[in-house]
């Protein structure tokens, strides 16, 4: 398996982020097979990587 470096991930926090600095969950997209998340309160913890379809699962529900 071939190591993918998230240090230079393009982040955007959710639309359904706090802008007063609560709930802050940043997600970046620029790969394909899963999607890195983090908490953008603590980004030294590193990111959860969520598999591409589980991910899109998950915005489906939430959106419905």
């Amino acid at each position: 398996m071939r190591a993918i470096d998230l240090s230079t991930l393009t982040w955007r926090k959710s639309s359904y982020s706090n802008q007063d600095g609560g709930a802050c969950l940043e997600v970046a997209d620029n790969i394909p097979s899963f999607v890195p998340v983090r908490d953008s309160k603590d980004i030294t913890r590193g990111p959860l990587l969520i598999g591409a379809g589980a991910w899109g699962a998950f915005v489906e529900g939430v959106k419905r």
